[in-house]
């Protein structure tokens, strides 16, 4: 009559006979379907004007046979013959009475409490009135077995079938995401390749490009966001590969925003980075990186050759002054551990606070 049920169904996404068919059991309850029904279409703005709400008088109106729908069916259920009803339905009266507010609220307040106190002392002193004999064409739990045997297939199906097809969606979505990726990054760095055949160096280069791009996007690691710890190392790392020519695999756990003391302990893993892929001989060099609450850790560590710390002459600077002294700067530590033969591993360390 006016498209509340399929206007409700529309809301819902489900079927709109599901909807009708809840509604025509409900009216079996002692009528309470129909007068849900009419509720709504008091309650809900009319077609074409949902930015117009309907008046307070309309609204209070529709609240009071909401509960009156509600009362119906607890009636049709054979849940409303104890005190617990109309007591609920006198102390919500009483609570919209006593509340204060704007005048055009409190008359509807007002309405509306004095609309559910009659309710629920009708209902207390008029047990054996009108309503006593369960209030509907079905005697008490029928409502609920025909609710359950008629309408509960129907749901579970079309929940299933919205469950189907939402999975469906999500699948087509991420096949469409790969599909773009491969094309905007794969396909075309392949087609650099194929152009660059006489450069070994230049395919190389390339081919390490597009490895670390994929490990970062399978694996779940923004390597376009700087504004990150992890992704600020990536960065570095990527810097490193592409000016020394060797891989940099990282692994990380947690992440953290970058600021000033973050910042020092990119630059200090930066330079790890590169005296690893400079003087270790190695074509892959290891990072861990690790963000908590308190701080943060850098873990570079290679499989080269390795070296002697004590033997390094005070005028190299990378290990001293970009690494050690850096971190000590911003309230850090680093510690290198290596020996010839053994590889190195540089561990950098940073606290988040003062």
């Amino acid at each position: 009559m006016a498209g509340i049920c399929s206007g409700v169904a529309h809301a819902l996404g489900v079927d709109p006979t599901a909807v009708r068919l809840v509604f025509a059991i409900l009216t079996l309850a002692g009528g309470s379907g129909v007068v849900l029904y009419l509720g709504a279409w008091l309650f809900l703005p009319p077609p074409g004007a949902a930015d117009r709400p309907r008046g307070a008088a309309a609204r209070a109106a529709a609240i009071a046979m909401f509960a009156l729908a509600g009362f119906l069916l607890l009636r049709g259920l054979g849940l409303a013959g104890s005190l617990l009803i109309p007591a609920a339905l006198i102390a919500g009266g009483m609570l919209l009475v006593s509340r204060r507010s704007g005048e055009r609220r409190q008359t509807s307040r007002l309405v509306l409490g004095l609309v559910l106190v009659v309710a629920g002392t009708t209902v207390y002193v008029n047990e054996s009135g009108p309503f006593g004999d369960g209030g509907g064409a079905l005697a008490p739990g029928a409502v609920a077995v025909a609710l359950v045997a008629i309408v509960g297939p129907w749901l579970w199906r079309l929940a299933w079938e919205r469950d189907a097809e939402r999975l469906a969606r999500t699948r087509t979505q991420e096949r469409a995401e790969v599909a773009a990726r491969v094309h905007d990054s794969v396909m075309q760095t392949l087609a650099l390749i194929q152009r660059h055949t006489d450069d070994p160096r230049r395919v190389a280069t390339l081919a390490r490009q597009q490895e670390r791009e994929l490990r970062g996007w399978l694996y779940g690691r923004h390597t376009d966001d700087d504004a990150t710890l992890v992704g600020a190392v990536d960065a570095a790392a990527a810097e490193v590969e592409q000016l020394h020519e060797v891989r940099v695999d990282i692994v990380s756990a947690g992440d953290a925003p970058l600021d000033e003391r973050l910042a020092a302990l990119v630059l200090a893993a930066r330079e790890a980075m590169t005296n690893a892929a400079k003087f270790a001989r190695v074509e892959v060099v290891s990072v861990y990186v690790e963000a908590g609450e308190d701080g943060a850790s850098v873990f570079v560590r290679d499989r080269g050759v390795g070296f002697d710390p004590k033997t390094v002459p005070p005028d190299r600077h990378g290990l001293r002054q970009s690494i050690e002294l850096r971190m000590a700067r911003h309230g850090g530590s680093a510690t290198v551990t290596s020996a010839p033969g053994a590889g190195t591993e540089v561990e950098l360390r940073m606290t988040r606070h003062e």
